[in-house]
């Protein structure tokens, strides 16, 4: 549950496992071990999380044996608590421990103990990666290159549950990064909570500078990262934009608020005017570029003054996409400490009014597209036709199969294709192909090969006029 980095963390620990006999299941009431993977950015997440701890009780109490470990910043952020108010919980590890895990589990095991393993390390070190199968996808792997955070932001807990900022070394992440590729990846997304911060502490090339590296490996297409602090955007990330081939024109640019006394509140380092002054600068070094951004309302003290200077910044910029969130009360940050709380019940018709004025840009974008020919890395088959395909024989025919896949902006696309069976699906995945967008819909598009042959990515535009 939770960010990409927990996606990332998810496959660490399938990989670390399985020298000690484990593999993955669907089925939770055949499983020995069941790992809750947590999330606690905000609260929602985290009552979601013990709300499914919750229901393991039942499958605990019919199979004794069954080992329940919850890991994350969930755990990290409440260690030992867990196993008082969950009994049925064997383990509690943190976000520092996944290493430690195999060792974990197997005193559990053996002498039926609960354990707590919450100890944060000062920094990374290579132990703390392993270059063990991916589980995003054929086409896309995370790939984790920092973690922890050294801004403090009020309302955040990652540096006090991810710890300090670390970075791994580049000669790691390019090693990981071409294995990846040889696997057969074509996309990787770099992750860290502020990537513009990469290597900084550590004397290591700055992370313009990876990505130059990165570009140079070869069978990989795309490069995407995230996320982004706009006071550590440097001009030599910007110009990556128009020089690297394939890093893609998308990025994820969390503003929170577009009130200068709030984002003073909040610690962000940064004004209103300082954020459009980045936005303008990545417009015009890649006119076609996506940006995408974060929002909180409700921030304490957040006047309606405040919150109509955000309504402001989200149409001066007019954001592909935004992620917008009530703000909750977390554990260790000091904003639990402030005063002037905003009601909920102000604080969910904010939300409304923000996704309300963002919808119609989600519209406009989508609506431009049209007519317009995007290259387009095919993920696969849809979920339900894949479903269909693995329960029956792969030469069984199923004339325009829909698929899916993503353009450089990060926009879904679906698409028809003649689909003759599974193994020839398989060879379909992973390819770029021209795809000319026909129809708009709410949150993807729907377009139909352009020009057939499957083609490699390029140089040049993301999208061409028809």
């Amino acid at each position: 549950m939770g960010c990409q980095m927990n996606v990332y963390d998810s496959g660490q620990i399938l990989h670390r496992l399985a020298p000690i006999g484990y593999e993955a299941t669907t089925d939770l009431t055949v499983a020995d071990l069941i790992i809750v993977n947590t999330c606690a950015i905000r609260s929602k997440a985290e009552q979601k999380a013990f709300s499914f701890l919750g229901r393991l009780a039942a499958l605990k109490e019919q199979n004794p044996k069954l080992i329940v470990a919850i890991g994350g910043c969930v755990a990290q952020q409440e260690g030992q608590k867990i196993l008082s108010r969950m009994p049925h919980v064997d383990l509690v590890f943190g976000t520092h421990a996944i290493r430690r895990l195999p060792q974990l589990l197997q005193r559990v095991a053996a002498k039926r103990c609960r354990l707590v393993d919450v100890e944060m390390a000062q920094s990374l070190s290579p132990d703390d990666f392993t270059t063990g199968p991916h589980i995003s996808s054929d086409v896309s792997a995370f790939v984790t290159i920092m973690r922890g955070c050294d801004n403090y932001c009020t309302y955040c807990v990652v540096p006090y549950v991810r710890g300090r900022e670390s970075s791994r070394s580049p000669e790691e992440i390019l090693s990981e990064i071409r294995q990846l590729a040889a696997q057969g990846v074509r996309e990787v997304t770099l992750l860290g909570q502020n990537v513009n911060s990469y290597g900084l502490k550590e004397g290591h090339c700055t992370f313009a500078q990876l990505l130059a590296k990165i570009n140079d490996v070869d069978g990989l297409a795309r490069i995407r990262f995230t996320t982004s602090h706009p006071k550590d955007l440097s001009e030599e990330l910007v110009e990556c934009f128009g020089r690297i081939e394939k890093l893609c024109p998308h990025i994820h640019l969390p503003v929170q608020s577009g009130s200068d006394s709030v984002l003073k509140r909040m610690n962000r380092h940064y004004g209103h005017q300082h954020y459009l002054k980045k936005v303008r600068h990545l417009r015009q070094v890649r006119p076609d570029i996506a940006i995408t951004s974060d929002i909180i309302v409700g921030f304490p003290g957040e006047t309606n003054e405040d919150f109509e200077a955000t309504l402001r910044l989200i149409e001066q910029v007019g954001f592909d996409g935004l992620f917008a969130f009530v703000y909750s009360d977390r554990p260790n940050a000091p904003a639990v400490r402030f005063d002037q709380k905003v009601g909920e019940s102000l604080k969910k018709e904010r939300l409304r009014r923000v996704l309300e004025c963002q919808e119609q840009f989600n519209t406009k974008r989508c609506n431009q597209m049209v007519g317009r020919v995007y290259s387009v890395l095919v993920d696969g088959l849809s979920k339900h036709l894949s479903q269909t395909l693995e329960d029956t024989s792969s030469e069984e025919s199923f004339p325009d199969a829909q698929w899916s896949g993503r353009t450089g902006t990060n926009k879904i696309v679906h698409f028809l294709h003649e689909n003759p069976g599974q193994e020839k699906n398989q060879m379909l995945t992973g390819r770029i192909l021209e795809i000319m967008i026909e129809r708009a819909m709410p949150h993807s598009l729907w377009g139909r090969i352009f020009n057939t042959p499957l083609v490699s990515e390029g140089k040049g535009e993301d999208n061409y006029a028809a």
